[in-house]
């Protein structure tokens, strides 16, 4: 043998020893981690943690519980194009190997063993296996363990089974677990309606989750958006024009913290039935929960009573600053500084949280908590004018630089604003089925989640009134029957209790239909008076009234007891269904993971003869007194508003204005609007259940009657009057009853010369009846 070959011979010597070693040492290695490996049946009876959710009745997700978000998809129903594309970026040699790709392991051996960037080559099934077994910490050790996790895994399950794992159980940033779950988060669509763009987005996510996912950084997302499209159009996943098309297909993300719809107290609601059933567990078990909301509904529900909060809290003075921080005068400082002051506030979407940087007595900059600058002039300060003033009188508001307030939105620009102390509620509800259409519980439910729809036990003051009539019409008393409208102890200066009107304003007599729509209290009592507190309570109690929670005396007549606005809407649709009780109902359905029904509540049926609270008849009429209410009465806004004459209802308004109530309905839904303080106090002067209370249900009454045809209820036997439509029905009274003429004032001659007179006090007294009057 040459000399020259010598080298060469032992230069192979050696790297075959070098390479028997290293295999040797491989295989022992191997060996020794293979005894500590687990057993596989975290994937191969696989059990995905997934979040309780929580539905509206037309499948709009109002909630999400549990620290993982994830819907499990069998890869059956995973579409192609999200396959492809995991499969392209991810390993596309997946339907080829083992469950380690050789060449890239080997790859990466020699970069880490060199010094080199260390590199991870791990197949889709490899990711599995880490996913599920090991750590993320790369290691030596948790490479061996990974490719010995993963032949095992491929020699267990099929390639389907082990994609199916992959698309279903990895990290994709935020709360995001699976693909489904991010299509969810970041552009709140089911995977079967993602684009081609859309789903090459995501595909690239689990390279880099943290900070490659659209919400924390949509430039670098993109980028490797762009990737995937390029290696799928590269492996001939999609065509050339395919390529160009999501190229150029402009990209729309959700905000993690964007919701898509307002319901938590509804959501809350629901999470608390589920966990009472089936205990902790649920917030893993993928529990799915159907509500019985309308979107739609629910939607402009919450956005009116926020709007008519708002609109009250700026009719009251402007409080000052939430808060105060130091800021530093150095500009490059500022930025940052303002951003820490406001970390410990709670932002709004409506009421954004800001701190002021520069100040003036004419102009304000505001830094937001994204870090965006708003200046405020003009009219946006008029709010907070002592504060502006070069020197502001003493009992003056706070407003300097570094103070923390409130701005919102006006038009193109911003304003001063302040987060508002009154509260309220809204519930809607099917008055055939008690299905709640829409339920808010609170202004906000992230500050105070009490919910003020279904606990807040509130004095409902003239609201109840027409529960009241309602007895009064089975002991005779008519719409035409006048009753005494005077002073009540005008005679008795030193009695302990002294009544009023709410306008001031008193008439000898007035028709009972008259006073319905003016709300006049001294009616009212009177009324009661006439029928005895055990009639009154009893027609409360037919209602679904408790009546541990109404006094058992004349204050009763003005609505001096307890209700909650759950139980007014439920109240109010026994008269807008003919007289039936309800149970509302807000939880529809729950079902597992797997859509096996766990509770469903029965579907709504024809109504039994049983659960009759009152006549039909007696819910006719009082529904006929209550369209004059508005028509022409209290609540004239909302006929004129809405442009129909098939809406029932009554204001309420209590003592110096403390609760604002407006509870009516039409045929289709009935619905109650509550405006007032968790601690009671008034609202101030001028308030009322008119003013604040019944916008929020014009508002939600023309979206949830948009396309209802306008109703005209028909009279039911046993109702005598003329022979037109109910809005121009005056004179209506029982066929086989001799009605009470008069109750409280000097009767006439006869009772016919009574009930003539009765029926030309009501023509006058309703054309005289002002429109206007504020309760």
């Amino acid at each position: 043998m040459s000399l020259a070959r010598r080298p060469l011979r032992l230069a192979l010597l050696v790297l075959g020893t070098v390479v028997l070693a290293s295999l040797l040492a491989l295989g022992g290695a191997a060996w020794w981690y293979a005894r500590e490996l687990p057993t596989l049946d975290a994937v191969t009876n696989y059990q995905p943690r997934q979040s309780m959710q929580v539905f509206t009745a037309d499948g709009v997700e109002i909630a999400e519980y549990g620290g993982e978000r994830r819907q499990f998809v069998p890869i059956a129903e995973m579409p192609a194009l999200l396959r492809d594309a995991v499969v392209a970026i991810e390993d596309h040699r997946f339907r080829e190997h083992p469950g380690i790709d050789l060449r890239g392991l080997a790859r990466a051996l020699v970069a880490n063993a060199t010094g080199g960037m260390p590199q991870g080559a791990s197949t889709i099934t490899q990711q599995v296996a880490r996913n599920f077994f090991l750590s993320h910490r790369f290691t030596p050790e948790r490479k061996i363990k990974e490719a010995l996790l993963a032949l095992r895994i491929e020699a267990s399950l099929s390639k389907d089974q082990i994609l199916e794992l992959y698309l279903n159980q990895i990290w994709l940033g935020g709360k995001a677990y699976g693909f489904a779950a991010a299509a969810r988060s970041y552009f709140g669509k089911p995977l079967a309606e993602l684009s081609l763009a859309e789903t090459a987005l995501l595909a690239g996510v689990p390279q880099n989750p943290g900070y490659a996912n659209p919400a924390a950084n949509a430039e670098r997302a993109q980028r490797r958006m762009r990737l995937v499209l390029r290696r799928m159009h590269d492996l001939g996943m999609i065509s050339p024009e395919q390529h160009r098309e999501a190229l150029a297909q402009p990209l729309t993300f959700r905000r993690p913290t964007q919701v898509e719809l307002h319901a938590e107290h509804v959501a809350d609601m629901a999470r608390q039935m589920v966990v009472e059933r089936l205990g902790e567990r649920a917030y893993v078990q993928g529990i799915r929960v159907q509500t019985s909301l309308v979107a739609a509904e629910q939607r402009v529900a919450h956005a009116a009573l926020r709007r008519a909060i708002l609109a009250h809290e700026r009719r009251q003075p402007w409080r000052g600053e939430e808060d105060h921080a130091t800021l530093p005068q150095d500009e490059a400082r500022l930025e940052r500084a303002a951003a820490l002051a406001l970390r410990e506030h709670r932002d709004d979407e409506d009421l954004r949280v800001g701190i002021v940087t520069r100040f003036s007595t004419v102009r304000l900059e505001v830094q937001l908590v994204g870090g965006e600058r708003v200046t405020l002039h003009g009219p946006a300060l008029r709010w907070a004018q002592p504060a502006l003033q070069a020197t502001p009188p003493r009992d003056a508001p706070k407003l300097r630089r570094g103070s923390v307030i409130r701005v919102q939105r006006d038009g193109d620009g911003w304003t001063l604003a302040q987060w508002p102390e009154a509260d309220g509620a809204f519930v809607a509800l099917d008055p055939l089925t008690g299905r709640v259409r829409a339920l808010v519980g609170g202004f906000d439910f992230g500050r105070t989640p009490f919910n003020r729809a279904t606990r807040a036990w509130r004095q409902p003051g003239s609201s109840l009134k027409p529960l009241l009539y309602s007895a009064a019409l089975e002991r005779g008393v008519m719409p035409e029957t006048l009753i005494s409208d005077t002073r009540w102890n005008e005679d008795q200066p030193d009695a302990a209790w002294h009544p009023r009107n709410s306008d001031g304003r008193y008439d000898a007599a007035v028709t009972l239909r008259e006073a319905l729509a003016r709300s006049k209290n001294m009616v009212s009592i009177r009324l009661v008076q006439h029928i005895g507190l055990a009639a009154a309570r009893e027609g409360l109690q037919a209602f679904g009234l408790d009546l541990a929670r109404h006094p058992d005396n004349l204050t009763l007549a003005l609505g001096s007891g307890s209700v909650t606005p759950l139980q007014m809407a439920a109240a109010y649709g026994v008269l807008a269904n003919g007289g039936y009780r309800i149970n509302p109902v807000v939880i529809e359905r729950i079902t597992d993971a797997r859509g096996q029904v766990l509770f469903e509540t029965p579907p709504a049926t024809q109504v039994s003869e049983s659960a009759r609270a009152i006549s039909e008849r007696n819910a006719f009429v009082i529904s006929s007194l209550l369209q004059e209410v508005t028509r022409s009465g209290t609540a004239a806004k909302a006929q004129a508003q809405l442009r129909r004459a098939d809406l029932f209802g009554k204001t309420g308004t209590t003592n110096d204005a403390v609760d604002a109530w407006f509870a009516g309905f039409h045929p289709s839904v009935a619905a109650v609007a509550w405006i007032g303080h968790d601690q009671p106090q008034s609202l101030g002067e001028g308030e009322s259940g008119g003013g604040l209370a019944l916008p929020v249900w014009i508002d939600y009454m023309a979206v949830a009657l948009r396309a209802v045809p306008e109703a005209e209820l028909v009279r039911p036997d046993g109702v005598a009057g003329p022979e037109l439509g109910l809005r121009d029905w005056r004179y209506l009274e029982w066929a086989d009853t001799l009605p009470v003429p008069s109750i409280g004032v000097t009767p006439s001659a006869d009772t016919a010369g009574a009930m003539a007179a009765a029926r030309a006090a009501s023509g006058a007294g309703m054309a005289a009846a002002p429109a206007s009057t504020p309760r």
